[in-house]
């Protein structure tokens, strides 16, 4: 790790005052920087990119700040600062539209289960931007598809864990054979083969709905932080982009 880099020092701090103000004034800051589903009434433009500051708790954010210190240190200074700054900000925007388009995917199936049963979109809409719902949709369209519908809709992201994920692969990629200790399994396991496992592990998660890390996370978006991550190390390789600096 060695260390702590300028852009890295700078992005600590700025989490830490977001999570601070947060602790502060937790309702009126998710309701303006939490990354909301656009067809929410709490949307705004500018939450794609203050969703990335934000974090749900202090185990939350010391995870991911670690992260941030141990594996975005050796990045940041084989890459500059301007790379590394583009790479980390670019992936966290890839994960929330990746979390976005899965999130539709799920707004449109229960809309469309519902509205074929006579209801009009702008009544559903109006429901659910009051923050109720009808006990009757599940009859209509079945629980899974009702709760992924409200959760779409209603559940806001935060955490700055995509933009890790990118990060994750980038080290993987550049220091495949890096060992990487863990506390729940204190044997050396190099990055080539930890980084990818835990990507599956999130793949999983979000695809079945059995979460082994606890509820409440995007694993879609940490997906797509990871599969940005990897489409920019990939081109970078493939056009020699990756060894240039950009300080």
């Amino acid at each position: 790790m060695g260390r702590l880099t300028e852009t890295i020092k700078h992005l600590l701090i700025i989490n830490v005052l977001f999570f601070i103000a947060t602790n502060l004034y937790g309702d009126q800051m998710y309701a303006w920087f939490s990354l909301y589903f656009p067809q929410n009434d709490h949307f705004q433009l500018w939450q794609i990119v203050t969703h990335m500051f934000m974090h749900g708790g202090f185990m939350h954010i010391l995870f991911n700040m670690y992260a941030l210190y141990a594996f975005g240190s050796p990045l940041e200074r084989m890459w500059g600062t301007n790379k590394f700054l583009f790479f980390y900000i670019s992936a966290g925007l890839g994960a929330a539209l990746i979390h976005i388009g899965v999130n539709y995917y799920y707004y449109n199936e229960g809309m469309n289960a519902l509205m074929s049963a006579g209801l009009t979109e702008s009544s559903i809409l109006e429901i659910i931007n009051s923050g109720q719902y009808s006990t009757q949709w599940y009859e209509i369209a079945g629980k899974s598809t009702i709760d992924n519908f409200l959760g779409a809709f209603n559940t806001p992201v935060v955490g700055a864990s995509g933009a890790i994920y990118g990060i994750l692969v980038a080290f993987g990629m550049s220091y495949p054979n890096s060992e990487l200790f863990l506390l729940f399994l204190p044997v050396p396991i190099k990055a080539k083969f930890f980084i990818p496992v835990l990507i599956a592990l999130d793949l999983f998660s979000g695809v079945t709905g059995y979460s082994l890390f606890g509820q409440g996370i995007a694993h879609f978006a940490h997906v797509g932080g990871a599969l940005f991550g990897f489409l920019m190390m990939w081109y970078w390789k493939k056009n020699q982009f990756n060894n240039n600096r950009w300080n």
